[in-house]
């Protein structure tokens, strides 16, 4: 088998995405003053959902970070609450892609640990996580969360050991993960899943790719590059291929392209530059599109991927003076579809202490609605539960249409055990109303809502947390969104007060029956 070298600037082909632009966002829609950590890992020390961007921030005395509400942008206070209960540096941070106000760090304590995140934002410093898990000997670098199943965590660290947890279990401290895989034999430098989380890659000091068998613990590919040393791996999920980079024997960044199935040589192969950054590879399985952002510099390169070759087409780069250290990506779910927004990068800038969003755009003359390029993608219902994932099943990720206004055709329960039904099945309960369903369960679903929102502000106000929803808004932006959610509250509100009236009239008309078959 040839290997193919990548063309970086190929002929014209006719492409939707070949006119794509970066679009940094104002300076008062970033966020300013932040302390972002001054740490060496390499890894992204930020994590953004549709509701908070978590970054580690450089602090003395243990490890911490930020969590910052999206509409807060602006000046950060330096005295903002921090998430700070870990002993040593923090290493790596993730969302639970299926809980919004659910994240895991991991640190030099050799410790992972989960938190709880208020709605509102934290307004003190939490330093007692909701579970710690404890299994590694030495500081833990990378954590995952399974991209299916609700509840599985893997973590990685210094000891060369790859540790699966479950965390559907009563316990606070967890000691005993239900799997360890423990056949690298050097420090794991990345990890990444297929798209139902099936298998796992795995890129590792000693320069070799892994394709790992994460249920049963099982090595099923192992590859190795003569001309690159591999920093970070990444899936493509749906076209069944591997992509890495790192950096070729004269020391240039490299990249290459493999099979999932084959990892005796790659499919491709390139050197990129002459930099010494870290590539970071992010990928969008909705677009086939590839972005390749480098450490410490200011321009993020794109491609297009397909099944056949020559695989990678560049499409073009986005150029800025300001040099990242790492990337946050924000889940689709809640990207701006108007405006025609594929990905949104948020940049941690050092230099100025700042984080910018970014905004890769596909420019449309319409405003509408495109449906070309926004695919089924996957949302935030888990479709397998941890007990179903670890007893051997597999299923690919519940999909949503991010067409505005959107419902989904079947209620999914929420997996996670103990847990009260979230808003999501709450909403789509609602939705009952306009189809001419029986209305008065859910009036009854939506009082039982409230009353266990009032008992939980008051466990929060006992715990020592203040229940205040928010803090007050501080642009006009944030003063027009404030608006819009009462007048949100304001039409359940009514419609509620409309559905206990047609209720009340009905009980009327039936004692009057009743009334009038007595006499």
């Amino acid at each position: 088998m040839t290997i193919t070298k990548m063309s970086w600037r190929p002929q014209y082909r006719s492409s939707k995405f070949r006119h794509v632009f970066g679009k940094p966002a104002t300076k008062e829609h970033c966020y300013d003053g932040v302390p972002i950590t001054r740490s060496v890992q390499d890894n992204q020390f930020c994590a953004v959902n549709p509701w908070f961007i978590a970054v580690v921030t450089e602090c003395a005395g243990g490890g911490a970070f930020l969590i910052l509400s999206l509409n807060h942008t602006g000046k950060v206070d330096p005295h903002h609450p921090r998430v700070s209960g870990h002993k040593g540096n923090v290493l790596d941070i993730k969302w639970n892609p299926f809980d919004d106000l659910c994240i895991a760090s991991c640190s030099e304590d050799c410790t992972v640990k989960i938190w709880d995140i208020p709605k509102h934002g934290l307004l003190r410093n939490l330093t007692v996580p909701v579970k710690e898990l404890q299994g590694h000997s030495r500081r833990v670098g990378l954590i995952e969360w399974h991209p299916t199943a609700n509840n599985v965590l893997f973590s990685t660290g210094y000891d060369y050991k790859v540790m699966v947890w479950n965390l559907d279990c009563p316990e606070q401290v967890i000691k005993n993960p239900v799997k360890t895989i423990s056949f690298h034999t050097d420090v794991v430098l990345s990890m990444s899943f297929n798209t139902d989380g099936s298998l796992m890659a795995t890129s590792c000091k000693d320069r070799k790719i892994r394709v790992i068998d994460p249920r049963a613990g099982t090595l099923v590919q192992e590859g190795k590059s003569k001309s690159q040393k591999v920093n970070k791996v990444l899936f493509l999920g749906n076209l069944k291929m591997i992509f890495s980079t790192g950096n070729s024997t004269w020391n240039n960044r490299h990249v290459a392209l493999w099979d999932q199935d084959d990892l005796s040589r790659p499919l491709v192969e390139e050197d990129l530059d002459g930099s010494s950054g870290v590539v970071f590879p992010f990928y969008d399985p909705d677009t086939h599109m590839l972005y390749l952002a480098g450490k410490g510099e200011g321009y993020i390169r794109y491609y297009e991927l397909n099944s056949e070759k020559p695989y990678m087409q560049y499409l073009n780069d986005y150029r800025s003076h300001l040099p990242q250290k790492g990337l946050g990506v924000m889940p689709k779910r809640a990207l701006e579809v108007r405006s025609c927004e594929v990905f949104r990068f948020y940049k941690l800038v050092t230099t100025k202490s700042v984080i910018e969003p970014l905004s890769m755009i596909v420019p449309r003359r319409s405003e509408s609605y495109q449906d070309d390029i926004y695919p089924m993608t996957a949302g935030n219902r888990p479709a397998l539960s941890a007990a179903e994932w670890l007893s051997g099943q597999d299923k690919g990720p519940v999909l949503i249409s991010l067409k505005p206004g959107w419902k989904p055709e079947e209620v999914y329960s929420d997996l996670t055990p103990g847990k009260p039904q979230n808003n999501n099945s709450l909403e789509s309960k609602y939705a009952q109303i306009r189809s001419g369903l029986p209305q008065q369960p859910v009036i009854e679903d939506r009082l039982q809502a409230k009353e266990g929102k009032e008992s939980n502000a008051f466990n929060d106000m006992s715990n020592g947390r203040d229940p205040l929803p928010c803090s007050p808004p501080k642009t006009e932006n944030e003063l027009l969104q404030t608006f819009y959610r009462q007048q949100e509250e304001i039409c359940s509100l009514r419609e509620a007060l409309a559905q206990r009236d047609v209720r009340i009239t009905q009980l009327e008309l039936e004692i009057m029956n009743l009334r009038n078959t007595s006499t």
